[in-house]
């Protein structure tokens, strides 16, 4: 084997002090640590990840004389991979579909996908016998241990923001002997390496969703929550107190849900651009170019930038979806978190009670607990319905303008209920109580009667809310039944305005209606 002349850093890129202490760390396990050991190492998405591990892969093959192998998940990643090692001075190579590796023994490196190198090291056609270091970017994608059993004798380093496997069936601790967590994002904030989120969290009732066979929210389940017009509208109210003239990125769960959003912000006249997997390169270049170039740009997307996108510019991020993946979640808010000399800050806004099921993005995580114990934290995870329990129902601010002569818009359901018992009434006073609740702030807000009763149009959805918390509460929960009842419902405070206006209307403004 021919020596392997030393490398060196031409990028031009000075490493952060955090940066180079983990560097120093990880080649303490290169000099202790067996030849086939796995390290698996932790860093928040925006820390540097890619530009670590390629002054790691200069270091190993100017220290070791041994090759370097780097597995990534996509095709964009394995250039954006190569070329970053270019800028430190690794001679490497792709290894695709078409790749010629009759030239091999010229590379230090070689930057591969999964599936290809698996049915090149079948074929033989790579020589991985001098490969002394594998590193898997992404980690969490436990697809890439299916070619572990081919690097028997090679110290393997996987880097992640999230130790949680991406299949909670296949924990991580089963291919990885030790964890190395590195800075949290709070120290990063603190120390200006990253920007800070200002959350905003806009409730959202999710038990129609399906949990698919992966364990996140289906496709098709998130299109019919998500497509809906009431939906539609919220995410459009959201952005306009939130992030209106701002760069945003909104991340959906599904293309049909894209493109909705899209003629949603189109009919607003916002400057929007619809980007999923079946743009061509051509179109993605040109939509992401007008994004860096236009202050005011909108993106809608479906998962093909939560990894190798890097636009610092970004001021505002959409969670237009819900998820189940900590993982997920973490690198969608964190397209945002780049930092630049006028940006400090960055506003996430979600629509997926996603805060609720994971906490603040930046919260204090025991990551070594859940290397360890990915069923723990899995299992500490509030379900939907118990997030929803805890929620207080907020009319849209478009629809509370309409009720804006009532000084409390609020009725607790379950309170009423629990109230209602211990009296010793039937739970049906509740919803009785209920609608004569509804009434009083329809007539608070209206002339007449057919007023009123325009208005009650207006509370359908928390009509909606009030029968599906009185529906647990008598622990009654077909379909059917609260179908019924939220019909009824309508009726009876219909028939109740109808009965009722003059005499309630007199009773709360002093005075009988105006006639005409």
């Amino acid at each position: 084997m021919s020596k392997i002349n030393t490398v060196k850093n031409t990028s031009g890129k000075e490493l952060y002090n955090y940066q180079k202490i983990a560097i120093e760390e990880i080649f303490q396990r290169f000099n202790n640590a067996p030849d086939d050991y796995h390290l698996l190492y932790q860093l928040p998405t925006g820390g540097g990840k890619t530009v670590i591990f390629s002054e790691i892969v200069r270091q190993y093959i100017s220290k070791y004389n041994k090759k370097v192998l780097v597995l990534t998940h996509r095709i964009e990643l394995s250039k954006q991979t190569s070329n970053m090692l270019g800028e430190f001075g690794v001679l490497n190579k792709i290894i695709n579909s078409t790749a010629n590796l009759d030239d091999q023994d010229n590379y230090h490196c070689f930057v591969a996908m999964v599936e290809t190198l698996k049915n090149r090291l079948i074929d033989d056609k790579l020589d991985i016998s001098d490969i002394g270091l594998v590193i898997v970017d992404e980690a969490h994608y436990n697809s890439f241990t299916k070619i572990f059993k081919f690097f028997d004798d090679s110290f393997i380093l996987g880097v992640t923001a999230t130790p949680l496997s991406s299949n909670i069936k296949l924990p991580m601790y089963e291919n990885y002997k030790e964890l190395y967590v590195g800075e949290t994002i709070e120290h990063l904030i603190e120390n200006h390496y990253l920007a800070r989120a200002n959350m905003y969290s806009y409730n959202v009732g999710l038990t129609s969703l399906e949990v698919g066979a992966n364990g996140d929210y289906t496709v098709k389940s998130s299109e019919d929550l998500y497509t809906n017009a009431n939906m539609l509208s919220k995410l459009v109210s959201a952005y306009e107190e939130t992030s209106k003239g701002k760069k945003t990125l909104i991340f959906n769960n599904g293309i049909h849900t894209s493109i909705q959003v899209f003629h949603a912000f189109k009919r607003a006249g916002y400057p929007i651009a619809h980007l999923d997997n079946t743009n061509t390169k051509k179109e993605r270049d040109f939509i992401l170019r007008w994004f860096k170039k236009t202050p005011n740009a909108i993106i809608t997307s479906v998962s093909i930038l939560t990894t190798g996108f890097d636009e610092p510019t970004i001021e505002s991020i959409i969670l237009n979806r819900a998820t189940k993946s900590l993982t997920l979640y973490y690198q969608m808010i964190g397209r945002g978190s780049r930092i630049l000399d006028n940006k400090t800050t960055f506003n996430v806004v979600d629509l997926g009670n996603n805060f609720h099921r994971f906490g603040a993005w930046g919260a204090d995580l025991d990551w070594q607990r859940m290397f360890r114990a990915p069923d723990y934290y899995l299992d500490a995870i509030l379900s939907d319905e118990e997030i929803e329990g805890k929620f207080r129902f907020e009319l849209p601010s478009d629809i509370k303008k309409e009720f804006s002569k009532s000084s409390n818009l609020y009725f607790d359901i379950k309170n009423e209920y629990l109230s209602t018992i211990r009296a010793g009434e039937s739970s049906k006073k509740v919803l009785e109580r209920s609608i004569i609740n509804h009434a009083k702030i329809c007539i608070e807000n209206s002339e007449d009667v057919y007023d009123s009763l325009a208005l009650v149009k207006l509370l359908g959805e928390e009509i909606d809310d009030r029968i599906n918390r009185y529906s647990k509460c008598i622990s009654k929960s077909t379909h059917n039944f609260i179908t019924w009842l939220k019909d009824d419902y309508r009726k009876k405070l219909k028939a109740y305005l109808r009965a009722n206006f003059d005499e309630d209307f007199e009773k709360i403004h002093g005075h009988p209606p105006v006639e005409e």
